[in-house]
């Protein structure tokens, strides 16, 4: 049977190290079984589950152009069944939702947007969700010219685009992490 993605072989392990186990396929071929690809379960330490000599059943999941094979144990164990999730009601409180915060205050709490009812955000202009919104990226203002500068002058042009260009991935990164405010502590308001 000749090795291709999807095929299923039973091999032997030839060696293991940190990162995958090396298992040797029919023909004479090697392949290697990734970390991550052993088992439904997370592994830590790929020497406690497999050791050399030992045989075990392997799908090929990707043979490279340079003849390189990926190997996959864990897609040939039965996948064990989720739990259904619970409807977001019957869940409990959200650690970190929207609504009035416990034993806080329920009614207009003022503050930065003007009070509205409950914390979190005002709602959105236009009606969209915030999940719909697109997300900003960064676009690059034209070029100026550069006729007749200065290494100098080049140099500092450079930099002040660089600057503008890590101020604004800053930027967007707080955005993300909901940064902007420094959380309660040592020598904060309470």
């Amino acid at each position: 049977m000749a090795i291709e993605v999807g095929n299923i072989f039973e091999g032997r392990v030839t060696g293991v190290k940190p990162f995958g186990a090396f298992v040797a396929l029919p023909e004479g071929r090697v392949g290697m079984v990734h970390i991550s690809e052993v088992s439904n379960e997370f592994v830590q330490d790929i020497a406690a589950v497999l050791h050399d000599g030992d045989t075990v059943k392997v799908q090929v999941i990707n043979v490279a152009p340079d003849g390189k094979i990926a190997l996959s144990i864990k897609r040939l164990l039965p996948q064990e069944p989720r739990a259904p999730r619970a409807p977001r009601e019957d869940r409990g409180p959200r650690p970190y939702g929207n609504g009035p915060r416990e034993g806080g205050h329920g009614g207009n709490r003022g503050g930065r947007f003007g009070g509205g009812q409950g914390g979190g955000r005002p709602p959105r202009e236009g009606g969209r969700p915030a999940r719909e919104a697109a997300p900003r990226v960064w676009q690059p203002k034209a070029p100026a010219r550069s006729d007749n500068l200065s290494f100098e002058d080049m140099m500092s042009r450079f930099k002040s685009q660089s600057e503008e260009k890590m101020a604004d991935l800053d930027h967007e990164t707080n955005n993300r992490r909901g940064g902007g405010y420094a959380p309660r502590g040592r020598g904060g308001r309470r």
